[in-house]
């Protein structure tokens, strides 16, 4: 069945294959195979360069394939992928597993990416989203990979663009990525999906100022969350704020205005209605052309942050950085040079070498 679906596996990878490895995980993917699908994305963030360059060779081939699909189907190939943010206890994580579960159950499998700040200290995360998902995490239709940021900022990891490759080569169409919060650098997950949700929770008007003017211009859908109970008349007066505060931004798209909607993600209440929006928007952006375009844009934008990330790397990877580093890093801390100084003395090192 597999060879009849996409022929020969290994003709895809176009380099040798690491000892299998390679092949094996591609080959699980194409089935569906959840455990292929874990290790793939553990493959994908690994810092160690040997198995990069076999993530590199897996994510070729999957790339490969999806050219492929497109070339057969058409627009009828493609996924959805959605991203979610919004400060902390807005909800982010019950509207997931409530949506998530509303989608499924209308035929669609489900791939969601939660992201955990890491500790500056220990470096570690909790991972515990998938205790705030309890019934998504218990849908074969679903998938759910917690992964932390790593000190990575924007609200996303490293490898989240790769990661919603592997999903779709899995068979999930609808990818969702939840970010750890918004805040001044937690919109970058816009450059990765096609559409970007904001869910907050009731508030007074003053709250209004905690979100970011750029968050809220990247907003196509905000979800005021928590709606039910005593805090209804609180979720209304939200909803009227942030649709007047829109009409005064730029909207990103030039084929879609940005909703404002109600809901509650603990009753259920407007999941369904917020879904059709999504829906809506997708089917907007498709008829425009904004969404090719927009995947296109945001592969370009991806490779310079992967070029940023590995100059970066290599900066300081080099021995005469890690041989001047603390002698500069004491200079300034103890006020004898400035941070510009420093940074300029550091960077004229490197070049020199060049």
């Amino acid at each position: 069945m597999l060879a009849r679906r996409f022929g020969n596996v290994a003709a895809h990878l176009g380099t040798k294959v690491d000892d299998g490895l390679v092949e094996r995980l591609l080959a699980g993917l194409l089935r569906a195979d959840r455990a292929c699908l874990a290790e793939a994305i553990t493959l994908i963030e690994t810092s160690n360069l040997t198995k990069q360059r076999a993530a590199q060779q897996l994510l070729a081939a999957v790339l490969s394939l999806e050219k492929e699909r497109i070339a057969q189907h058409g627009k009828a190939a493609l996924s959805f992928r959605i991203g979610i943010s919004g400060p902390p206890g807005a909800g982010k994580s019950t509207f997931l597993d409530s949506i998530g579960s509303h989608v499924t159950e209308n035929g669609h499998k489900v791939g969601c990416l939660t992201v955990d700040p890491s500790s500056r200290i220990t470096g570690g995360s909790l991972l515990g989203d998938k205790t705030r998902m309890p019934n998504l995490s218990k849908n074969p239709r679903a998938f759910i990979r917690p992964s932390p940021t790593s000190g990575i900022l924007g609200g996303v990891t490293r490898t989240t663009s790769e990661a919603i490759l592997l999903l779709e080569a899995a068979g999930f169409d609808i990818v969702f990525v939840e970010t750890v919060g918004s805040g001044q650098n937690e919109y970058v997950v816009a450059d990765m999906v096609d559409m970007f949700v904001l869910v907050i929770p009731p508030s007074g008007g003053d709250e209004l100022q905690a979100v970011k003017r750029g968050i809220m211009e990247l907003s196509h859908l905000v979800l005021v969350n928590k709606a039910d109970g005593d805090l209804i008349a609180a979720a209304r007066r939200t909803q009227a704020e942030y649709i007047s505060a829109l009409k005064f931004m730029t909207p990103e798209s030039s084929s879609w205005t940005s909703k404002v909607q109600r809901i509650s993600s603990v009753k259920g209440e407007g999941v369904r209605e917020s879904w059709l929006t999504m829906l809506k928007f997708r089917d907007a952006s498709l008829s425009s052309d904004e969404f090719t375009k927009r995947r296109a844009q945001q592969n370009s934008l991806r490779m310079w942050r992967m070029v940023d990330e590995h100059l970066r790397s290599a900066f300081h990877a080099d021995p005469e950085i890690v041989r001047l580093r603390h002698e500069v890093e004491k200079d300034v801390q103890q006020g004898r040079i400035t941070p510009l100084a420093g940074a300029l003395s550091l960077i004229d090192s490197y070049n020199r070498k060049r």
